[in-house]
Parts: structure tokens; C-alpha cells; sequence
């Protein structure tokens, strides 16, 4: 793990205060100011640069596919979530015969493309019980007509990991037609990855990756590449965009090439592969295990004070998040800020998010100011 050393000289933003805010915002390390510097540098050479650019995206693809499990076929990039549901929305081609299966626990990303199609599918809503999703649940919602069920691997919201081997197994039982879509944002860089089976992967690149706006990975098996293969128009993920027949017909690239539309953010690019490489050096699992200890200690004690977290924190099961909500948040927000100790405030919950980079001094700042804030008698 990092020694303060390695800390002081790879995140010096972090000398004066204590950031847990990493589930809305990381702090980059300093090697990925370097790699947007690479770019512009690259950029400075016009055409010439292309090469340079174009190896940036072949390497990035090559640590992603290692971080997902995948292969590098199996791996490719587009701008952001949003744009990532929408184009898999777009290769499902649903309609009102269809139906999804969302949750209460996702970002809205996921969950609303569904809502604004021409002709929806119907959402059916698999609502947690206590802040967890149970997949007992989930069975009554899923049938024949179910094509999509999509899930966050930990919640954005409150932290909640979904326990993957009963879900997975809930869905392909009994619903045989469908295709399972894991949104592992507020998971890749934080947790070791535990979504085997999975037909779709999508991660934004600006949380616990440590990269920039701009990029989103999307990674899919290459045996469900036909069915989820993108009807979008574009360029880059064609076959034919610049042969003869470009006119009378567009031949996509399968699978996870073809969400790939138009020329890459290539300065996203060069971040993320730069920051997927520091945490490789690092380990997701060193990673979790220098972090998850922090991340109970904040859950039992906010239990101790009565402020009972948004759902319960699982050692054997663990996010990077704690989430709880509180009468007086925006006081206790105002108070944090002032203490420099960044958490998220929004929709009447505080959310904590401890990463790799955060300290045993990071968690003292914050139940110092916590305790007297939030203790009832």
C-alpha cells in the first residue's frame, strides 16, 4: 500500500484535508497530470500525434481488459454512462412486448433509457428491503418476456454491494431470455471484481479508477457480442465507413467495438490508462484491504452514535461506502466543509467513500466532528 511518502508525492492535494468523496470525485494521482500532459504534447504534432494517440487507446484497452476479467476484444470505450445505456438500449432494440428489470439502488444512467424509448419495454422495479437487494425478490419480477435485467454492483446511493452468486443465478433461471447489464462505477479500482457471467460491464472513469471525465469502459464477452452489438450510426466502430459500399449500407464491429461511435476522447483515454495502471501496481485487493477496515470502523461507530447507516456494511461482502441520513445533514455538511473533511451531501444523505488513499487520520477528522453532530442520548 502507499507509505505517506508515496501519498505525499502522488496526491499532494490531499496534504490538507481529508477527501471522502471518491463515490462522486476522485483525486487523480499525479501520473495522470503527467499522461494529459503526454497528450498535449502528442497534440502539439497535429496528424502526426495519431500514432502516439492510437497507442494510448490499444494500451488502455489492454490494462481495462485485465481489470474486468475480459480480453482485449472483449473491451472498448465511449464517452460516459449515460451514453453507454443509451447505446445498449439502442443494440436491444425493445419494445412493448419486452420487459426490464431495474432497481431503486441504481443511477438514474441505467435505469431511465428504458423510460424514453419510442415504443418502451416495460420497467418492472426490484425495490431493496432495508437497503439491500434480496434476490427472492427479484424472482417474481423476472419471466420469458424479461430481456434486460440491469444492477449496480454497489450502489451509488447507499453503498449497497449486490450479492452476485444468487442473483445471477435468479435470473438465468428464471428468466431464460435475458441479458444481465452490471454498472461497476462505484466498484472497478475499489473492490476485486466478483460479476462473472455478466453479458454487459460499464464503468465510468472518473471515481475509484482515478481517471478523468470523458471515458467510459464497456466491456462485453465475446459470446454475447452478437446480441449487443449497437444499431448507432457513426464511424469508428464500422467495418466499411470509408470502403465503396459505405452509401448503401453500415457494417458494424460486434460486441463492445461497436459502442465505440465516433473518435475517441483520447485525453480520457491516456488518464485512464495511466490511473488503471497506478492501481494495478498497487492491487485492487491490497487496496480493499488497507481500505475496508476504515470503512467499518465509520459504519460501527455511526451505529454507536444512533446515526444507523443507509444499509449494513458486510465484511464478507464490502463496498468503499457508507451512507447514512440525518435531520440536520446540512448542517453537519457546512460543519465537515469547514473542517476540510469533503463528503457528498445530496438528497438528505451523507455519503462516505474511503479509498486506498485515505488514512487512519482521514477517519479520526471525521468521527471527531461526527460524534457530537449526530450522538443521541
Amino acid at each position: 500500500m502507499l507509505t505517506p511518502e508515496d501519498r505525499a508525492r502522488d496526491f499532494p492535494a490531499l496534504n490538507d484535508t481529508s477527501y471522502l468523496n471518491t463515490a462522486a470525485e476522485s483525486i487523480p494521482p499525479k501520473c495522470v497530470g503527467d499522461a494529459i500532459q503526454a497528450y498535449w504534447n502528442d497534440k502539439l504534432r497535429g496528424m502526426k500525434g495519431r500514432d502516439a494517440h492510437f497507442g494510448q487507446v490499444e494500451a488502455c484497452r489492454e490494462v481495462s481488459a485485465r481489470m474486468l476479467g475480459l480480453s482485449t476484444a472483449e473491451v472498448s470505450f465511449c464517452s460516459c454512462s449515460s451514453e453507454a445505456y443509451n447505446l445498449l438500449a439502442s443494440a436491444l432494440d425493445l419494445g412493448p412486448e419486452d420487459e426490464v428489470v431495474v432497481s431503486d439502488l441504481d443511477f438514474p444512467a441505467g435505469a431511465t433509457p428504458w423510460l424514453r424509448a419510442t415504443h418502451p419495454p416495460e420497467t418492472r422495479l426490484w425495490r431493496a428491503s432495508e437497503g439491500a437487494l434480496d434476490a427472492r425478490h427479484l424472482i417474481p419480477l423476472l419471466n420469458e418476456r424479461t430481456r434486460l435485467v440491469q444492477v449496480s454492483l454497489v450502489s451509488f446511493y447507499n453503498g449497497h454491494r449486490l450479492q452476485w452468486k444468487p442473483f445471477h443465478e435468479a435470473v438465468r433461471r428464471y428468466a431464460p431470455n435475458a441479458l444481465i447489464s452490471v454498472d461497476v462505477t462505484q466498484a472497478l479500482g475499489r473492490v476485486v471484481l466478483d460479476c462473472a457471467g455478466a453479458d454487459i460491464i460499464i464503468s465510468s472513469t472518473h471515481k475509484w479508477t482515478l481517471g478523468i471525465h470523458g471515458g467510459c469502459i464497456i466491456g462485453v464477452p465475446q459470446a454475447g457480442a452478437e446480441k449487443l452489438t449497437t444499431h448507432a450510426g457513426g464511424w469508428f466502430h464500422l467495418q466499411n465507413a470509408f470502403e465503396a459500399d459505405r452509401f448503401q449500407h453500415a457494417e458494424p464491429k460486434k460486441g463492445a467495438a461497436s459502442f465505440s461511435v465516433g473518435m475517441p476522447n483520447f485525453v480520457a483515454l491516456y488518464a485512464l490508462n495511466a490511473s488503471l495502471r497506478y492501481l494495478e501496481g498497487i492491487g485492487v485487493a491490497n487496496i480493499a484491504a488497507h481500505a475496508d477496515p476504515l470503512v467499518c470502523e465509520v459504519d460501527k461507530a455511526l451505529r454507536d452514535y444512533g446515526a444507523a447507516p443507509m444499509c449494513t456494511w458486510d465484511s464478507a461482502n464490502p463496498s468503499g461506502i457508507v451512507a447514512f441520513q440525518h435531520t440536520r445533514s446540512g448542517e453537519i455538511h457546512a460543519v465537515l466543509e469547514r473542517e476540510h473533511i469533503h463528503v457528498m451531501h445530496h438528497a438528505g444523505r451523507i455519503r462516505i467513500a474511503i479509498h486506498g488513499y485515505n488514512t487512519q487520520k482521514d477517519v479520526v477528522n471525521l468521527l471527531r466532528v461526527l460524534e457530537p453532530l449526530t450522538r443521541t442520548v
